[in-house]
């Protein structure tokens, strides 16, 4: 017995099902917070994503948002919503971009995250090569200086200098770096040169609060012994680049990664002291199991690897 309109029906989108579109919005949505700064980074009315939100919660039948005049907040079947949305819009990414894998294209958005100073010396012009080697790739870096979350913060891969890494995540060293001390000649005119580790008690020490680093301690090791240094200091910030800036004013002792204070230390703005310790601050790539399946991100891991093969110097 034939039956033709199961042919037709197979045909035909199921009707109520939610377009991709709106599913991305939706997860957008979620990660800011609300429909303003959405719509700001969708280039779309914040009138236009509340309709889609509307439309997308009349399709899925349930409540997404608790929302007011001053908050929004997902709704318990909105979380349950968002974990299903931000796997089928990342799985169609990645189908769509390994589909054109097969034609020797990478295509497809990627987001990464990095520090403020690293992604100012090294990934602003890494991406640039980036762009220019896969033009259908859509690059965003964000920058800062906190913690990041990947899968709330839409975070592809995240660029992480120091060993200290959420075993939730996958991470791949990308290049060897470490942390070590340095002073402008100046200041060890004035202050002296310090010859062992207790000496740092008496010196003027910069410290940088960054990301959920203990204040004040510096973790050191000469490849055999390590130690953790407490150090003083009447002057910090949350910046690495305020605290290499003083330094190089003259103001105290920092400890800062070799990639940082490379050029300072060739030309003679700085000088590095008690060399045989250092602080182990690797540089990684570091992503959730479900990106470790994309090609776009292996590709744009493996550019960087590369990248900063030829450009970082090595430790010493």
């Amino acid at each position: 017995m034939k039956t033709p309109s199961a042919g037709k029906n197979l045909r035909q989108p199921v009707e109520g099902w939610p377009s991709i579109d709106d599913l991305s919005v939706f997860v957008t949505v979620a990660r800011n917070g609300g429909f303003a700064r959405a719509a700001q980074e969708l280039g779309l009315s914040p009138s236009t994503i509340s309709k889609r939100i509307a439309m997308l919660e009349k399709q899925l039948d349930i409540r997404l948002f608790f929302r007011n005049n001053r908050s929004m907040r997902l709704t318990a079947e909105g979380e349950i919503a968002l974990e299903g949305a931000m796997q089928i819009v990342s799985g169609v990414g990645d189908f769509v971009s390994d589909l054109n894998g097969l034609r020797g294209a990478v295509t497809g958005n990627i987001t990464l995250s990095c520090s403020f100073g690293f992604g100012h010396e090294y990934m602003a012009d890494a991406l640039s090569d980036l762009m220019n080697l896969h033009n259908g790739l859509n690059v965003k870096l964000m920058l800062s200086d906190r913690e990041v979350n990947l899968v709330d913060e839409g975070i592809d891969i995240e660029i992480h200098v120091g060993d200290e890494i959420n075993d939730l995540y996958i991470a791949r060293q990308l290049a060897a770096n470490r942390r070590i001390l340095c002073a402008s000649p100046d200041y060890l005119r004035q202050a002296g040169v310090p010859t062992s580790l207790d000496d740092l008690r008496q010196h003027d020490c910069l410290i940088i609060q960054e990301r959920s680093a203990a204040f004040g301690n510096w973790a050191l090791t000469n490849g055999e012994d390590s130690i953790v240094c407490r150090v003083n200091s009447q002057h910090s910030s949350n910046s690495g680049s305020v605290v290499l800036a003083w330094a190089l004013r003259g103001q105290g002792i920092v400890l800062r990664s070799a990639w940082d204070v490379a050029k300072h230390l060739a030309s003679g703005e700085l000088v590095q002291i008690l060399p045989a310790w250092y602080q182990q601050a690797n540089i990684w790539a570091v992503y959730t199991q479900r990106s470790s399946h994309s090609l776009r991100i292996k590709t744009c891991i493996d550019f960087l690897s590369d990248y900063f093969a030829q450009r970082l110097p090595a430790p010493r």
